[in-house]
This record gives structure tokens, sequence and C-alpha cells, in this order.
């Protein structure tokens, strides 16, 4: 008799693991860190979970993404949507170099507090090459640097046991949520710099996230403010962001 193949015996749990989970969470029986903030309803809802469960699993030991060599920083990083909001205060602000530019950081963090560019800059930075992996099927690696949320969040005084999402607004109107799992990843930075010099213009200049593990649609560009929230209710629709909002996976997992 032909003995199985540890390999598949180890997909097969896996799977079957990601199954249960998926199921517990459907029905509302486990924690916020394997689902959405709003389930859909239908099929669509039913992937959602399936595949944030699944990836949520294989990422539960929360590994680094690839990092790349200087040689193979893309030499034209394509800037896509937005590359200069038609915000009254950002035009001011953008006129003056950021000068004037001030972050808030709120809602449950103990100390809320407003950071502007150069305290930003004096916090603990990371530099990453990284890929940026576009929905519409494009990709681009560049080099990012900037500090990391989890410290962006601890200047503020950390967060409170209620928290479960970061809510980052951006210039222009664009708004997006992400889960504690994901804001205290190393590679989750608040970007001041590309390529070794200032962030450009029309990749959001003079702060976006780089939330590496998410596809492009996540990397918030023109950051204005953050809020720590238990939920998701009253911004926008509730699904935890715009492009959520509009019908795009809130999970957006590489």
């Amino acid at each position: 008799m032909k003995k199985p193949n540890p390999e598949t015996l180890s997909r097969r749990k896996f799977i079957t693991r990601a199954g249960a989970v998926g199921g517990l969470l459907l029905t509302g029986c486990d924690t916020d860190l394997y689902r959405p903030p709003v389930i859909r309803d239908g099929l669509m809802g039913v992937a959602d979970v399936l595949t944030m469960a699944s990836q949520r699993l294989l990422l539960s030991g929360q590994p680094l993404v690839q990092e790349h060599d200087v040689s193979e920083i893309t030499k034209n990083f394509p800037v896509w949507n937005q590359s200069n909001p038609e915000d009254e205060e950002y035009q001011r602000l953008r006129q003056g170099n950021y000068t004037d530019w001030q972050l808030p950081i709120s809602g449950m963090v103990n100390r809320p507090t407003s950071l502007s560019l150069e305290d930003l800059k004096r916090l603990p930075r990371r530099t990453q090459i990284t890929s940026h992996i576009c929905e519409q099927g494009w990709s681009a690696i560049a080099q990012w640097t900037g500090a990391p949320l989890l410290n962006v969040l601890e200047a503020a005084g950390g967060v409170t046991p209620e928290a479960r999402y970061v809510l980052i607004d951006a210039y222009g109107g664009w708004y997006e949520g992400y889960d504690m799992f994901d804001a205290v990843h190393p590679q989750t930075i608040l970007a001041y710099g590309m390529n070794g010099k200032e962030l450009p213009l029309g990749h959001g200049a003079p702060a976006r996230l780089r939330v590496e593990r998410h596809c492009g649609y996540k990397q918030i560009k023109f950051v204005k403010s953050i809020r720590v929230v238990s939920n998701m209710d009253g911004f926008g629709r509730g699904t935890g962001g715009l492009n959520s909002d509009f019908g795009f996976h809130w999970y957006a997992g590489a």
C-alpha cells in the first residue's frame, strides 16, 4: 500500500483548518483577525472570508515579504490614480514644501498627538526595497524609507485595548482601514522617501502608507490623518475603506 505523501497531508490539513476557520467566521464565532469589517452577502462574502482566513493562517508568524536588491529597482515606476489632489489645503501645504504639514493621530490612542514631517523623520526609520503589485496587472520595485506605523502609534502613547483598526484619511477624500495585524507588521511604514530621495508628488508626498503584504490600492497616498477605532461604522459605507465601499475586496493580501 502506497504511503501518503507528508506534503499532501500538510496541504490537506491546512485546507481543512482554513475551511473550519472560515465556517466559524461566517457565523460570527471567531476573532476579527480572520475576517473583513463587513462580510458581503452570497458567495463573494464566503470567498472574502476564506481568502483572508487562509492567508492569515499562513502569515500568523508575521513573516517579512521579499526584499530586493538596489539593481532591481524599476527605472520608471508608474504614477497611477490620484497624483496631485485638487484640495485647497493640500495645495497650500505643497507650495510651502510641506513645512506646515501636520499628522493628527487620534481615536483609541493613549495620548492623541500631532506630528510634523520633521517629527515623523525623527522616529525610528526603516528602508526596504519591495515590489508593488497592482490589481490591474502590473508591478514595479522601489526603495521606500519611512517610520514603521507601529512607531507612529507609539508616538501617540500606543493604542487602547479596544482598538481594532487604523483608519487613514488622505487629501482628496480617500480613506482606507487596516487591522492591527497589518498595522504592526515591521514592513508597514509611513514612507517619506523613495529611491533615496524625498517622496515625489505623484507617489503621495509628503507621506504615504506602504503595507507591503497588500495590493497597490491599499497603499494610500497623501496621508492626512490617522484615527484608531474599534469598528468601521460611520465611515463612508462602513465597509472599511473607499475601495471596498465601491466593491473591491477589503482584504487585498497579495
